[in-house]
C-alpha cells in the first residue's frame, strides 16, 4: 500500500509532492503541465495521465464498442439494428459479442423483444427458456397497463443487464431462483408503491432484490438524491449496491474463513442492523467518515460498508475498462506507451490510483466546463483502498468455487 494521504478527485489530490509530469525524466518534452499532487512512491514515476492506458491494452471486463458482423460498422451494447446496413442485431452474453439475430444457427431472440419491444440479448441452444439470461432473473415485473410502466421497466432491465455482464466477467454468473426456498439463486422484483400501503423499499433479502419502480423516474430520483444528501443517485448504482449485498449473502455468509476476513476489515455484521440504521438516520455519519468510508451511508453498518465498497469496485472495473476498450489515453504527444502484458489482471489499487483517478479527474473537469455536477465526487482514502482490495480478493476466491448450475 502506498503512503497516500487522501485521494480527492473533486478538489485535487492531497499529497506530499507535486506531479513530475511537466518535467518528467521518463517523458521529457511531453509538453503537458499538471498541478496534481501524488504521495509516496508515486511521486517519482511518470504521471498516470500519461500511463493510464498503455497502447494495445486489452481488458477482461470491458464494455467495448462492437462491430456489425455484416458490414463492420461500429454498434453498441444496446443496439437491435445496425445503422449502416440495417442488419437485425443481438448480443450474445456468453460470447460477449454482437451477432445477427436469426432463427438460423440456433440463435433466438429473448421473448421480451417480441412481447414488449425491448431486450436485444440472444439465446443459444440448448437454453430451454423463452427469456434471456438477464430477463429470466426478473421474477416480478410491473403492471404494464399503467401509463409509463413499460418505459420504466425498460430502464431497469437495461441497467440490470450491465451488472449481469460484470458478474459474468467476474466468473460469478447469476442464475434465477428455482423456487422461493432456493437459497442460492438471484431474483429481481420491480414493484410499485400502492395507495394506503407502506412504500416499496429498494433492498435485498435472501437472494431477492426489490427495486422501487419510482427510481426509474428522473424527477423522483433527483428529489430523493437531494433529500438524502447523496452525491450521486442512479439506477446502475442501485443495482450494483443491491447485487453487492447478494454477493455477500451468496458467497461469504456461511464461509467462516471469508467472514472472518470480512469482519476484520468492515466490522462485525452481527451488530443489530435495524438499530444501526436508526442511529444513522437520527445522528448521521461520524465526523471522520470521509477518512474511513467510501460514502456516508457506508458508515451505517458493516453490511452497508461492504455493499457500498463492493459497488464501487464494480464501478471502477466497468469505468476504467470501458475507457480502455474505447482507446481513451490521457497523454502528451511525445509520450511513449508501455507494452501490454497478455492476461494481465491488475489489482484494484493499481486500477484506482494509476488508471481510474486520472480519468475521473478529467471527467469532472469536463463536466465543470459544461456547467454540470462532478460525475465522480468521491474520496478514496487508504482505508477504503484496503477495503476495495479485500472485496476484489474475496470475489476472486468466490469465482474459483463457482460451478455453472450451482448458483
Amino acid at each position: 500500500m502506498h503512503a497516500h494521504s487522501r485521494v480527492c478527485i473533486s478538489h485535487g489530490l492531497a499529497g506530499v509532492r507535486p506531479c513530475f509530469f511537466a518535467t518528467c525524466r521518463l517523458a521529457p518534452g511531453c509538453g503537458l503541465s499538471c498541478n496534481m499532487r501524488w504521495a509516496g512512491a508515486l511521486g517519482h514515476v511518470a504521471c498516470p495521465l500519461r500511463r493510464a492506458f498503455p497502447q494495445g491494452f486489452r481488458w477482461r471486463f470491458a464494455m467495448p464498442p462492437f462491430q456489425c458482423p455484416r458490414c463492420g460498422q461500429t454498434v453498441f451494447f444496446d443496439n437491435t439494428l445496425c445503422g449502416g446496413c440495417g442488419a437485425a442485431l443481438g448480443y450474445l452474453p456468453r460470447m460477449r459479442r454482437m451477432s445477427e439475430a436469426s432463427v438460423d444457427g440456433g440463435l433466438r431472440r429473448c421473448a421480451n423483444h417480441a412481447l414488449h419491444g425491448f431486450c436485444n440479448w440472444l439465446l443459444e441452444e440448448p437454453e430451454h427458456s423463452w427469456l434471456c439470461l438477464s430477463c429470466r432473473l426478473t421474477r416480478v415485473s410491473p403492471d404494464l397497463s399503467m401509463a409509463g410502466k413499460l418505459e420504466a421497466w425498460q430502464k431497469l432491465e437495461a441497467a440490470k443487464k450491465r451488472v449481469v455482464v460484470t458478474l459474468m466477467q467476474l466468473g460469478l454468473t447469476p442464475e434465477p431462483k428455482h423456487s422461493a426456498e432456493d437459497p442460492l439463486g438471484l431474483s429481481f422484483e420491480f414493484l410499485d408503491s400502492q395507495p394506503d400501503a407502506s412504500p416499496v423499499l429498494t433492498g435485498h433479502a435472501d437472494g431477492v432484490i426489490t427495486l422501487n419502480m419510482a427510481e426509474a423516474d428522473d424527477v423522483y430520483r433527483e428529489k430523493a438524491r437531494v433529500d438524502f444528501g447523496e452525491p450521486v443517485r442512479n439506477l446502475l448504482g442501485h443495482f450494483r449496491h443491491e447485487v453487492a449485498h447478494y454477493l455477500q449473502y451468496r458467497w461469504l455468509a456461511g464461509n467462516e474463513r471469508a467472514m472472518d476476513r470480512c469482519r476484520a476489515v468492515f466490522g462485525d455484521e452481527r451488530a443489530d442492523y435495524a438499530s444501526a440504521l436508526a442511529a444513522y438516520h437520527q445522528s448521521g455519519p461520524p465526523a471522520d467518515w470521509q477518512t474511513r468510508f467510501i460514502s456516508a451511508y457506508a458508515s451505517a453498518h458493516p453490511w452497508e460498508d461492504w455493499a457500498e465498497t463492493c459497488a464501487h469496485v464494480l464501478l471502477v472495473l466497468d469505468a476504467v475498462e470501458t475507457a480502455a476498450a474505447w482507446g481513451l489515453r490521457l497523454e502528451g504527444p511525445a509520450a511513449t506507451a508501455e507494452p501490454a502484458r497478455a492476461g494481465f489482471r491488475p489489482e484494484v489499487e493499481h486500477l484506482v490510483v494509476e488508471q481510474w483517478l486520472p480519468v475521473a479527474r478529467f471527467l469532472n473537469a469536463m463536466s465543470r466546463s459544461m456547467g454540470e455536477r462532478d460525475p465522480y465526487p468521491f474520496l478514496i482514502p487508504d482505508e477504503v483502498l484496503c477495503k476495495m482490495n479485500t472485496v476484489q480478493k474475496l470475489l476472486r476466491e468466490a469465482a474459483t468455487q463457482y460451478l455453472p448450475g450451482s448458483a
